[in-house]
């Protein structure tokens, strides 16, 4: 056996935060990671990583959205921001970072294939907040949720999160550990979440109200009424 453990030192250029990822651990858990701040006595952990990743506006802006990300057995909040502006070009650029561009591409074309939502005639730049990669299924919703938002120039509720994986039939599907998800977000403030159907707690998770949906549709009608003012159920 040659190798027993393979660690990626993760940063991107000007930011003070390090992610140690762990991708194969012969005598431990992979996938996992640990967050690291760089100060002038070397680095130092982060206790609490949503808190860096979470940027709080003083005032709820358009084509923001948090999610409730998994990284190994830990769940992160993150935000995820969306710009959509009228393209002057013969092509609309999309740029994505932090997520896969082909999912983002995919993601446009459902939207307009089961919501009406057309995005042909916009640029498109999406990006996930502090430097993060989301590789999961589970930021497809909250990315719906930023680029309507953007669209429409319309700020969500500041307390909502997302999560949700989008399937081509405009079908929105179960991510693992819902329940968790939820609970960790409660744990941070947030009282409103839009989920797939199936995630929706078997009990209440105290002080949050959970919308649930089963389609494309009904999800951009959840979000259409989570704006900064208050939701309602579809």
């Amino acid at each position: 056996h040659m190798v027993d453990a393979v660690l990626y030192f993760e940063s991107d250029s000007g930011s003070r935060y390090r992610v140690v990822r762990a991708v194969k651990n012969r005598f431990g858990a992979a996938n996992e990671i640990g967050v690291f701040a760089m100060d002038e006595r070397g680095l130092k952990e982060v206790r609490n990583p949503s808190a860096i990743f979470l940027s709080r506006h003083e005032q709820p802006v358009a084509g923001s959205v948090v999610t409730v990300a998994r990284e190994g057995t830990r769940q992160m909040l993150v935000e995820v921001q969306a710009l959509v502006d009228p393209s002057h070009a013969a092509n609309p650029r999309r740029v994505a970072v932090g997520l896969e561009a082909n999912r983002i591409a995919m993601l446009i074309a459902v939207l307009h294939r089961h919501a009406g939502v057309a995005l042909h005639a916009h640029d498109v730049f999406v990006n996930v907040v502090g430097g993060v990669r989301l590789g999961e299924t589970s930021a497809d919703l909250p990315v719906v949720a930023a680029l309507l938002s953007s669209l429409e120039d319309r700020p969500l509720a500041q307390d909502l999160v997302a999560f949700g994986e989008v399937g081509l039939a405009g079908e929105i599907r179960p991510v693992p550990y819902g329940e968790e998800r939820l609970r960790e977000a409660a744990k941070h403030g947030f009282r409103r979440a839009v989920v797939a159907r199936a995630n929706a707690p078997r009990r209440p998770v105290e002080g949050m109200e959970v919308v649930a949906a089963a389609r494309l549709d009904e999800a951009v009608l959840a979000l259409g009424r989570a704006h900064a003012t208050g939701i309602e159920r579809p």
